[in-house]
């Protein structure tokens, strides 16, 4: 999945990361693997912190290489006026702007939406901020890890009897990157098929994350009962949950299905509760949870794992082994599909990173290119984009500016 295509879905699509770190710059990510043009606009001093975040190889931050592929990197001190206005230019050339900085201080620069959509009005811009605009908390700063605390997720993550439990990446960020993707996609078919200008998009890192906790919301509005950590099981299936087999591998299981919960009792040696309406009914089977857990646990740890795993399989049991990421590169149906990809790399000299994720048959996307260094394409932007010649721009980089 790596080179050009001359199908690509986004091809003439011009885009402006102006942001940092991960929610929003991940939003230009997605859109550049399928052909959109990309300049990601950093700080000439210092550049995006996600250069410098996370594990790092030689000094090369990884997940930089990744997030910023695609991307062509241009400076623009936005702390200065200078670089100010060389974004308001560049706006003008764009389709879509993408900031994550705080409502004061864009307004303070004269980069808020209200003052980029009278000489804009065709820009879609994306603003990604930690609570969202017009309430109370509006300028105040956060990360994701607020969002996977203030949405409901860590509250019901983690064992009955221990502390609410954060995730261990960025899932809150992750979300709303791809609620923030559709949400362009929408603006842009508004605007160039409907005949419509632009307009700006509001996400924050809490709402995408409690949209797929809804289901705690509806139990407590209906019910009034606020859902509790359960492990990792869940109060609305059984089974569901980790299972450690006899050799001391890992598996997870889930029978959301009906169907598939009495396929679990025939691969376990216990076909006659299939008929027994106080197993085989989903509502009667949770009232049992306790007892059927613990009889599919006992099961399992009495078999190794390529026995449960064929078992299962025979069966047609939704069963999965719990990876590492030596395990998950190896995989084979992986491997068929072209999940990872290794790409070339100036620093690092080669790198495997996750193709783009969905498939399109006549349009797929591609990675071009892994995160290039700080202020690569300053000149070819400024040129192309804004006609700028070599003594303009050695101007501004003298000043500060770039």
């Amino acid at each position: 999945m790596t080179g050009t295509t001359p199908t690509s879905a986004l091809a003439g699509l011009r885009v402006i990361d102006a942001a940092s770190l991960a929610a929003a710059p991940l939003v230009a990510t997605y859109l550049a693997e399928f052909g959109a043009e990309v300049i990601k606009v950093e700080d000439p001093n210092a550049g995006d912190a996600l250069r410098a975040w996370g594990v790092r190889k030689d000094g090369v931050g990884l997940m930089w290489k990744s997030v910023a592929r695609n991307k062509k990197p241009v400076t623009a001190n936005l702390r200065t006026s200078a670089g100010q206005e060389l974004l308001k230019q560049l706006a003008g050339e764009a389709d879509v702007i993408i900031f994550n900085t705080r409502p004061s201080t864009l307004e303070k620069w004269g980069l808020d939406y209200e003052s980029l959509r009278e000489t804009h009005p065709h820009l879609i811009y994306l603003h990604i901020t930690a609570f969202g605009e017009g309430g109370p908390d509006t300028d105040r700063p956060g990360f994701g890890t607020l969002g996977e605390a203030m949405s409901g997720f860590a509250h019901t993550t983690g064992e009955a009897d221990g502390p609410p439990t954060l995730p261990s990446f960025m899932l809150a960020d992750g979300v709303a990157s791809l609620n923030a993707v559709y949400a362009v996609l929408i603006a842009l078919y508004h605007r160039d098929v409907r005949g419509g200008g632009g307009q700006k998009i509001d996400v924050n890192l809490v709402e995408p994350l409690a949209r797929l906790l809804e289901q705690s919301v509806l139990t407590f509005d209906q019910l009034g009962e606020n859902p509790a950590r359960t492990g990792n099981r869940w109060a609305i299936t059984v089974p569901r949950n980790t299972y450690k087999t006899q050799d001391g591998r890992w598996i997870v299981m889930s029978g959301s299905a009906p169907s598939i919960a009495l396929r679990v009792y025939k691969a376990i040696g216990r076909p006659e509760l299939v008929d027994d309406p106080a197993y085989a009914d989903p509502q009667q089977r949770l009232q049992r949870a306790d007892e059927i857990d613990a009889m599919v646990a006992d099961w399992i740890g009495a078999h190794p794992f390529d026995d449960v795993m064929r078992i299962f399989a025979d069966e047609q049991v939704a069963v999965a082994p719990v990876y590492d990421a030596e395990q998950l590169l190896a995989d084979p149906h992986h491997q068929a599909r072209g999940t990872f990809v290794r790409m070339p790399d100036a620093d690092l000299g080669s790198m495997r990173v996750q193709a783009p994720v969905p498939r399109l048959s006549v349009t797929p996307g591609r990675v071009e290119h892994l995160g290039r260094e700080l202020g690569a394409d300053s000149s070819e932007i400024y040129a192309s984009w804004l006609g700028l010649d070599e003594a303009r721009i050695g101007e501004l980089r003298a000043a500060g500016a770039v």
